[in-house]
């Protein structure tokens, strides 16, 4: 998934992701439930807060 589809799927501007993946700041909490979401939804499954893998 590229800024562009992640950043529409979240409904959060692509700024947003790249100043995330750049470290740049950390998004506000609706931000990082829209990501994460939009993250889930594409089989993304989030493990303890230690990692991800895709759902199988």
């Amino acid at each position: 998934m590229d800024q562009n589809v992640l950043a529409a799927a979240a409904s959060v501007s692509r700024g947003v992701i790249i100043d995330f993946e750049k470290g740049r700041r950390t998004p506000g909490k609706n931000n990082l439930t829209a990501i994460r979401a939009a993250l889930e939804a594409a089989g993304v499954e989030f493990i303890n807060h230690s990692g991800v893998r895709l759902r199988t």
